[in-house]
């Protein structure tokens, strides 16, 4: 998967960047959750992008992140990022050193997703939280995603008509592996964690979904991005 974003690290950011409503969007959803989160990690921070724009633009600073990919480590480190290069497996939590175990857009690219989340809730302190924020293998983007990636290519018949016009790099699509959002409660509350919130956000089509900015809704029944907050008790 690291290998995936090495050589697409370019192509993510400037995708985000293309699609500023889905970027803000999903800014949003990620803010919502971070309300008194303490001293944050974010898992997969990636190009750090989503991490400069929050502290930038909403006062939110998160100074740690893991990333497997040296390309996108190299861009978050250029961002003000402390970034250790590690796959989530195989990071360091630390003990109680951190609040809150942010995984935004990554839960889909962790392998051992069952552990890590093991993992976190070793690492966390009492009333710690991890937040797990991706897109639902049920959604409108999971099912389309996963099409794509049975076919091997947006470019596709069975496709025309039904995905954005800039969608998401085709080589990114197939690193990933969606879980429906009640595989990740089992998970989560297979491991402790309990009293899970719900956040969505992009809940127009697909096809539409740059089309405005939107705020986060709570729930998760009609957001193809959707956040799952959980506490250690």
């Amino acid at each position: 998967m690291g290998k995936s974003f090495d050589q697409y690290a370019s192509a993510y950011d400037a995708w985000f960047l293309d699609n500023r409503n889905v970027l803000y969007s999903e800014v949003n959803l990620v803010a919502s959750t971070l309300r008194d989160a303490g001293r944050v990690l974010s898992v997969g921070c990636g190009s750090g992008l989503f991490e400069k724009i929050l502290r930038e633009e909403y006062g939110i600073t998160i100074t740690d992140g893991i990333e497997p990919s040296t390309g996108m480590a190299e861009i978050a480190r250029k961002r003000g990022l402390k970034v250790t290069l590690a796959t989530a497996e195989e990071a360091d939590f630390g003990h109680e050193t951190y609040d809150t175990l942010l995984f935004n857009g990554t839960p889909s690219y962790i392998g051992d997703l069952a552990g890590v989340v093991r993992k976190a809730y070793d690492a966390l302190p009492t009333g710690g939280r991890i937040i797990l924020i991706d897109v639902p293998k049920e959604s409108s983007y999971g099912i389309l995603y996963n099409l794509a990636k049975a076919l091997g290519t947006w470019d596709h018949p069975l496709l025309e008509g039904c995905y954005p016009p800039d969608p998401y790099p085709i080589e990114l699509v197939k690193a990933a592996a969606w879980r429906t959002t009640a595989e990740k409660v089992s998970l989560l509350e297979a491991a402790g964690f309990r009293d899970l919130t719900f956040a969505q956000t992009l809940t127009a089509h697909p096809l539409y979904s740059n089309v405005e900015e939107e705020q986060p809704q709570p729930g998760y029944g009609k957001g193809d991005y959707v956040a799952v907050t959980a506490y250690k008790r």
